[in-house]
């Protein structure tokens, strides 16, 4: 199993897509030259030095459980399941979205500067589209193979064989890129009047929205349709699974096994509403209900949080990896035994 979307698909594609931009808006618009100015989330205080290193702390830990969770899954056969595929897709997703954001967040912090070029602040708004839209994709394929596997165990082989998963995965991969593509295009042509300072952690569409100084109104309407299909459909589409995945649950006989499923089934949908609620009340509302400060907290949720708490809800807590976590222990302190014999 190989995870076929690696940084370098990603800057390749934006360094085409940025000269594309270029071409399209000529020399006419001197701001895009600017820089941008990320207000961020703390000001320059003691204070905030420690909330600052708590997302620092939180990135550290997030990468590490990811890289983790994506070395059991390549090494480990038994693992090698449709779960933990579509699993290792999304840790992948995960480690990319928040090495997009809070480095520089960090640096920022640290430095006292807080700019950000055209370029790196297009960048941010192509990687970040790509793995949100990406990502809503991947969790509603999540939800239907824990539906399948819970409701139709003795359909699941056929259900989801390796066409399917394969599927899938790249199916997120794709159109999360093609979303990007289209909303890049037109959020980066926008000129920009007076002061280049964005209210937000990163470059965010709705947040940059603000400092557009022509009418946006036909534009919001397409993040309105895209909203649709990257975040209600798919939430649409958990929510009866993991509904029915709970009336099979209660039907279960062993108690042990129904607290068990139950318990699982409770935190996946803890993880899933932290992710689509924030990004929904984020990107489907009009830009004149959007209130300073308040975006950027909400995005905590959807691209700090949630990437740390994935690979806990969906792994951690499950057997199968703790076991593979263990021969992996051993196999690591018994080449380092064997290393100092010699």
């Amino acid at each position: 199993m190989s995870l076929r979307f690696t940084p370098l698909h990603f800057s390749s594609i934006f360094f085409y897509f940025r000269k594309r931009v270029e071409f399209m808006m000529g020399h006419e618009n001197h701001s895009f030259t600017s820089d941008f100015i990320l207000l961020g989330l703390f000001s320059s205080s003691q204070s905030s030095l420690v909330f600052i290193s708590f997302i620092f702390i939180i990135f550290i830990m997030t990468i590490t459980e990811n890289t983790i969770m994506i070395l059991l899954i390549l090494r480990d056969s038994r693992l090698h399941t449709p779960m933990y595929f579509l699993l290792s897709h999304l840790s992948f997703m995960d480690i990319l979205h928040i090495s997009n954001i809070v480095p520089k967040m960090v640096a920022d912090f640290l430095s006292g500067r807080r700019t950000i070029s055209f370029t790196g602040c297009g960048f941010q708004i192509l990687l970040s589209l790509t793995l949100l839209g990406g990502e809503c994709l991947l969790l509603a394929a999540m939800s239907y193979d824990h539906y399948v596997a819970i409701c139709h165990p003795l359909h699941y082989p056929i259900l989801m064989n390796d066409y399917v998963r394969i599927l899938m995965a790249r199916g997120s991969w794709i159109v999360g890129t093609v979303n990007f593509i289209v909303h890049t295009a037109y959020a980066l042509q926008f000129p920009f009047c007076g002061p280049r300072a964005i209210d937000h952690f990163f470059c965010e569409v709705p947040a940059m929205l603000k400092l557009s100084c022509v009418d946006t109104t036909l534009y919001e309407r397409g993040v309105y349709v895209s909203g649709l299909i990257f975040l209600l459909v798919p939430s649409s589409l958990i929510l009866p699974s993991y509904v029915q995945i709970l009336l099979t649950v209660l039907q279960m006989k062993s108690s042990d096994v129904r607290k068990k499923s139950f318990s699982t089934c409770s935190f996946h949908m803890i993880v899933v509403t932290m992710y689509y609620g924030p990004f929904i009340f984020t990107y489907m509302r009009p830009k004149s209900y959007h209130t300073l400060g308040q975006d950027k907290y909400l995005a905590i949720f959807y691209t700090i949080l949630t990437p740390t708490l994935n690979p806990i809800i969906y792994s951690f807590r499950n057997k199968d990896v703790l076991k593979a976590m263990k021969n992996m222990l051993k196999v690591t302190f018994s080449i380092k035994d064997s290393n100092k014999n010699a």
